[in-house]
């Protein structure tokens, strides 16, 4: 059988390669005194609040589950936009918002509306490996500029400009990112996309970790700046409903019927369950729960960083945001006899039984030397995970 060109482009998702290791030797380790401990995958241990959950029990029972518009219920469009202006104080109007099926979905709806065969995106390295393959997907090519701990990885408008190139489309960013859980700061943000924009091009921003943001300095919204900002946002992480896939994208208005009109054709609709059920995310009570977990993540960032700094892994930014912890674990590589970090997170996988993501997925920079371990998994967890690297510190 013949694949398109297209799609042998895409690489395969590392992290959940790791994943499927891990759970085969889970299977092997399930009934030894070291049972796996997943660092992996970036998924919220919480489910989704009780409200949540009876709102989608209510849909189902009521029989709600019929086609919604292609860009969501305007009474969920009407409920993001009401918490843009209360937590952010932005007002970002509700004809701006399109509902999707996912942030995946969102990104993808974006791409295939804004970017031509041979277009160039720049992108910092290291990077969610996903946002990459969304731009390949619509025949673009991402550019990965290779960043530093000095600019928390981030890209800046002085690397825009000197990257920018006649066929480069924009910049596709991530505050806080995946995998560094690094923000960009709202200043050098806006001097970016004032470079973007003076070029003719389009910033998206990737803002699905905004709402698990620990620093008030970092935790603004880039649609405060213009609203040609693009953002893309989701109910997976901050409202932890990763199986739900349910995201959202807010562009400047002419661009909605474009995404509306690519919706239709490639999804119809977003789960009319889950939109029903997400319009129970903004009820004061689930808003308040959401703000406890926030604080149990930063607790587990607190107490995690600096665990890893005392077992040989160096840190080198404190993320502000998200569920992360960029770690460079060039330090074991002798002792436990392996040159990159893709073969360090299989040794760890079988001496500590613990799972991680290699950098491989991230970027190319720096990635041999480096490791992300997510803190999204309860602190018992985290503290079992850093006693077993503990005790094999070479």
């Amino acid at each position: 059988m013949r694949i398109s060109k297209r799609a042998e482009r895409i690489e395969p998702f590392y992290v959940m390669e790791v994943a499927k290791a891990a759970s085969q030797l889970a299977r092997e380790v399930a009934h030894g005194d070291k049972p796996m401990v997943y660092l992996t995958i970036g998924e919220p241990d919480f489910t989704a609040p009780p409200l949540v959950q009876e709102a989608a029990v209510r849909a189902v029972r009521n029989g709600t589950t019929q086609y919604t518009p292609a860009i969501g219920l305007e009474s969920l469009r009407e409920r993001i936009s009401d918490w843009y202006r209360q937590c952010f104080g932005v007002n970002v109007p509700a004809r701006r918002i399109a509902v999707t099926a996912g942030a995946s979905a969102a990104l993808q709806l974006v791409c295939q509306a804004l970017i031509e065969a041979g277009d160039e995106v720049l992108m910092p390295d290291p990077s969610y490996p996903c946002n990459r393959h969304f731009v390949i997907a619509a025949e673009g090519q991402p550019v990965m500029v290779p960043t530093t701990a000095a600019e928390r990885y981030q890209l800046s408008a002085e690397k825009v400009e000197a990257h920018w190139g006649d066929k480069t489309r924009g910049v596709l960013l991530a505050s806080p990112s995946n995998p560094t859980g690094t923000s960009i700061h709202p200043d050098e943000l806006r001097r970016i996309h004032a470079c973007v924009q003076a070029k003719g091009g389009v910033t998206l921003l990737d803002e699905i970790y905004l709402g698990l943001s620990h620093d008030d300095a970092f935790g603004q919204t880039g649609l405060a700046i213009d609203e040609n900002v693009i953002s893309i946002n989701s109910f997976s992480k901050y409202f932890c409903m990763t199986g739900w896939r349910l995201g959202w994208v807010v562009a400047p208005e002419p661009l909605i019927p474009v995404i509306e009109r690519l919706a239709q054709n490639f999804f119809l609709c977003p789960s009319t369950v889950a939109q029903h059920a997400a319009l129970a995310c903004f009820e004061p009570d689930s808003i308040a729960e959401y703000e406890r977990r926030r604080a149990q993540f930063r607790a587990r960032r607190d107490w995690f960083i600096p665990a890893l700094e005392k077992i040989g892994f160096k840190v080198p930014v404190v993320p502000d945001g998200a569920f992360y912890a960029w770690a460079d674990c060039s330090s074991w590589f002798d002792a436990w006899n392996v040159s990159n970090s893709w073969d360090f997170a299989f040794e760890a996988m079988k001496r500590a039984h613990v799972a991680i993501s290699p950098g491989r997925d991230f970027g190319t920079a720096e990635s041999a030397r480096f490791v992300r371990f997510s803190t999204a998994n309860s602190m018992e967890q985290l503290q079992e995970a850093a006693a077993r690297f503990a005790v094999l510190r070479p």
